[in-house]
């Protein structure tokens, strides 16, 4: 790893450029993953406890966020859509922020240990060293089944969530894991495509870049024939009832329209993939949405 490019900013590092380490948007998106997982694992949990537990996700989250933009400084530095982060951008330096990750990083698993219990701590602790050691220090630089094999860091939050109620991942758990890990695929290469100038020029060899984009087009429509049923599962283990069941099919057959649009796309088309992206992280939120609105308005056991 170079950090050459990481030297040349003169502003000073603000609270915001700290903030902006955590990768605050993926946080928001894993507390809330992991807060419906927390609210749909059986058993009780006093919401102070439940509280501490998301705040040391949110805090886990973060860490993960500032020691991967501490490793991946060199690449950041030369793709359009990452090379203003603090530590390409010479706000921070490349110690401060890795100082600033472990620190939050070990902070948040013996509060969750300590204040939680034993198995929720140690299930964070495997989703942050999955995400940093896994994914972005060996995976992400070396195969383009980096997205595959590593989306399971961002699969892990609703698991942590379920075993912060009773120290157990159940089978509702897994199904949410299950969920979220086929998402990343689609969602991340319809990212892709749009941005594979930026992955080549990086070095970073995701699938369009290494298989072509005719073949990310078929991934990401078979990644999301697998996706939308699966989605249908809640209801099979009761989880979930009709209404739930309702929403995410539909959502589901949006999903499937526009990665089929993707799938019959050409080379340097990139609206139907900014589509899907956009509406993949939208999708995520309401299915989740869906399932502890349910649970809210007692539709569901």
């Amino acid at each position: 790893m170079s950090l050459e490019a990481t030297t040349t900013g003169t502003a000073p590092a603000g609270a915001a450029d700290f903030v902006r380490l955590l990768k605050p948007r993926v946080m928001s998106l894993v507390l809330f993953t992991a807060f419906v997982g927390l609210m749909l694992a059986p058993g009780d949990i006093h919401p102070v406890i439940a509280a501490a537990a998301l705040i040391c996700i949110a805090v886990g989250a973060g860490a993960s966020g500032a020691i991967n933009m501490w490793y991946d400084a060199d690449i950041d530095a030369v793709m359009a859509r990452t090379k203003d982060r603090p530590i390409p951008a010479g706000r921070i330096a490349p110690g401060e922020a890795l100082g600033f990750g472990v620190t939050l990083a070990v902070g948040s698993v013996v509060t969750m240990g300590l204040l939680v219990n034993p198995e929720a701590g140690a299930l964070l602790a495997l989703t942050i060293a999955f995400y940093v050691f896994v994914y972005t220090m060996w995976l992400k630089r070396r195969t383009p089944q980096n997205i595959v094999i590593g989306g399971a860091a961002g699969a892990f939050p609703p698991m942590v969530g379920w075993a912060a109620v009773g120290g157990e991942v159940g089978l509702g758990a897994l199904i949410l894991f299950a969920i979220i890990f086929i998402w990343t695929p689609p969602h991340f290469w319809a990212l892709s495509l749009y941005r594979t100038g930026d992955y080549e020029k990086a070095g970073v060899p995701m699938l369009p870049v290494v298989a072509g984009t005719a073949e990310t087009r078929r991934q990401i429509w078979l990644y999301s024939l697998v996706l939308i049923p699966l989605t249908l599962t809640p209801q099979l283990v009761g989880m979930a009832g009709w209404l739930y069941s309702a929403g995410a099919l539909g959502l589901g057959v949006w999903f499937l329209a526009l990665a089929w649009r993707v799938r019959g796309g050409t080379d340097g088309e990139t609206r139907a993939p900014k589509r899907l992206f956009a509406y993949s992280i939208l999708y995520l939120f309401l299915i989740f949405a869906l399932l502890a609105g349910e649970r809210l308005a007692g539709l569901s056991v």
